[in-house]
């Protein structure tokens, strides 16, 4: 069984499972993430985050899917008895856009099945890390990132969502671009325009209501985690970028759980470079208005 620092992931994603006592653990682990075949999506568990067992299989793509790469950053949501994987899909074919598709199973360990018709993000648009958030009346949104690789300045949008999940319902609304907090910089990698970087959205709502948005972009020239805070305390927004990021040490794509000891703790994976990137768990507090590390 292998500890933590011994699984290659990216974009880690925990849910405690107090049901069987352990922690469920997903991300994205194929050992050559940007391109070539992929494979799937595997699941892990612990009872104390540090040993784990498997990786047991959660979703393999059917024969006539339509998505043969780079599958990215699931997310496990419980969403009205049923048990729903939120994941980016890539394609060899560049005329073919990345966007995030929703799977359905009736465990959390799987196996999921392809539950929307394709991607739930427009279809002429590069996207990825689609999450789940249910507002305050019970509806249910996905927010996600058009990526920078097409709009150079990458955003973070919403778009609701049918209540059964398998379709978005009206158009995406922006709610902010990477530009926009002070702390994010431009990267200028090789063999792209420069461009500001969003990644990894994730909600978290604090006990005094304040809603929280975790977002990972870059700083320094390293992958850094931010926090953004609705100002209306709903998804729409506006949402203030809290001047300094919660994590620089080149680790991102964060979310936030609280483990079956009662720890909130903070999920990311450091560093940002394959093949070497592992999950972190960080001990989070609640503060009046946000959060920071314990």
């Amino acid at each position: 069984m292998p500890r933590l620092d011994e699984i290659q992931i990216r974009d880690p994603f925990v849910l405690p499972d107090p049901a069987t006592g352990r922690h469920l653990l997903v991300g994205s682990t194929d050992p050559n993430i940007w391109g070539g075949p992929a494979t799937g999506f595997d699941v892990y568990s612990s009872p104390d985050l540090q040993v784990w067992g498997g990786p047991h299989p959660a979703f393999r793509p059917p024969s006539d899917f339509w998505s043969t790469t780079q599958y990215w950053a699931p997310e496990v949501h419980e969403h009205r008895g049923r048990w729903f994987l939120f994941a980016t899909f890539g394609h060899d074919d560049p005329a073919v856009r990345r966007g995030t598709q929703i799977l359905v199973a009736d465990e959390p360990t799987g196996p999921y099945a392809p539950h929307s018709d394709g991607p739930v993000t427009p279809a002429d648009w590069e996207c990825l890390d689609g999450t789940l958030h249910v507002d305050a009346r019970g509806r249910p949104w996905m927010v996600f990132c058009h990526e920078w690789v097409q709009i150079r300045d990458g955003a973070v949008c919403a778009v609701r969502l049918a209540e059964d999940l398998t379709a978005a319902v009206g158009e995406p609304i922006e709610l902010f671009t990477a530009s926009q907090a002070p702390w994010a910089e431009e990267i200028r990698p090789s063999g792209h325009e420069p461009g500001f970087v969003t990644d990894g959205p994730f909600l978290h709502r604090t006990a005094d209501g304040t809603l929280v948005m975790l977002w990972a972009s870059f700083r320094g020239g390293r992958y850094a985690q931010g926090v953004a805070v609705s100002t209306t305390g709903s998804v729409e927004g506006p949402w203030r970028h809290e001047p300094e990021p919660l994590y620089t040490a080149d680790g991102g794509h964060g979310m936030i759980f609280r483990a079956l000891d009662g720890r909130l703790l903070l999920a990311l994976h450091s560093p940002n470079r394959t093949p070497e990137e592992r999950a972190m768990f960080i001990e989070l507090e609640e503060i009046p208005g946000g959060l920071r590390l314990r």
